[in-house]
């Protein structure tokens, strides 16, 4: 009797205490309310103590300049697909830009130029401008560029490089600032000398400018600044899963080639791995009249598996 009265009591112990769990445990406004700020958090940013652009001061004692890169840092911090893509992909070719932009005499800063412009793609533009650095064609001819219907060296990331670096160092030469310079390479030489005349200011950060211009700086130093301290705005990778540079060599073509899809197999890969690393190719063959000498570059061998 004494056993069968201690089951009952645990019994009922058990019972209570299953009661008491689901009326804890009911779905309310309030504790669904507090799971979710449990589960997912969104903090203000401390803005860093002082910001430069290739060597230029960032006057953020202005309370205008203060807000708005406040703004493109919580854009950029919290689209984070958006930005861990960014950090994989500059792993991969900030390689090839940097050494140009040095050549040039260029600072390193003006590479996240690519990054906002393109997001490191060979993106395309409503206006029609191409590549990672979004030259437009009568740039990019104006420059040296070749672009018909077989070859757009647009995308071609070195050669668009040396145009980018060409462009913003004469634009350095005639507005003073390399950050006057990142703005002209949006708004254009001209439309930054006209604001800068009718509203008679010689700094950027004084300029009241249109949307776009008016955010394009302040999201290149965002940028910058998180990809420059990715650990400290929450990114979290290894190495291993950044994206990697493929080891290439390039070979001499001075004749044309009427077939890409054979000339890719007679190099021991594909069509579709030829035109990633000579995005520049525009068709699956080339005419070459002139007999122009062009760089077509190979991955090495092994790195991937060999075409059928």
């Amino acid at each position: 009797m004494k056993l069968k009265n201690i089951l009952i009591g645990g019994s009922l112990l058990v019972v209570c205490g299953l009661g008491i769990n689901a009326v804890q445990d009911a779905p309310t406004d309030e504790n669904q309310e507090k799971q979710i700020s449990n589960g997912y958090n969104v903090y203000a940013l401390p803005m860093p103590d002082d910001l430069e652009f290739a060597g230029e001061t960032v006057p953020l004692e202005d309370p205008d300049v203060f807000e708005r890169m406040d703004r493109e840092l919580l854009v950029n911090t919290y689209w984070q697909s958006n930005t861990l893509l960014l950090l994989k992909r500059a792993n991969k070719y900030f390689p090839v830009i940097e050494p140009i932009l040095e050549e040039y005499g260029v600072p390193d800063d003006l590479k996240y130029i690519a990054v906002i412009e393109s997001g490191l793609t060979n993106a395309v533009s409503p206006a029609g401008a191409r590549g990672f650095w979004q030259i437009m064609e009568s740039t990019g001819k104006e420059y040296g560029l070749e672009i018909n219907d077989n070859v757009d060296e647009r995308y071609n990331l070195e050669k668009s490089t040396r145009v980018a670096a060409e462009y913003l160092k004469k634009s350095k030469e005639r507005f003073g600032t390399w950050t006057l310079a990142a703005a002209a390479y949006n708004a254009g030489n001209y439309g930054v000398d006209r604001q800068r005349e009718r509203q008679d200011v010689v700094d950027y950060y004084d300029l009241l400018l249109g949307e776009e211009t008016g955010r394009y700086v302040f999201r290149i130093l965002a940028l910058k600044e998180i990809m420059e301290n990715a650990k400290s705005y929450g990114f979290n990778f290894r190495q291993k899963d950044l994206y990697q540079p493929i080891p290439s060599y390039k070979v001499k073509v001075d004749t044309a080639v009427t077939d890409f899809a054979k000339f890719a197999q007679d190099f021991g890969i594909n069509y579709k791995i030829l035109k990633i690393h000579n995005p520049w190719l525009r068709e699956a063959h080339l005419n070459n009249r002139s007999r122009k000498e062009y760089l077509i570059e190979l991955p090495e061998e092994g790195y991937y598996s060999p075409a059928p």
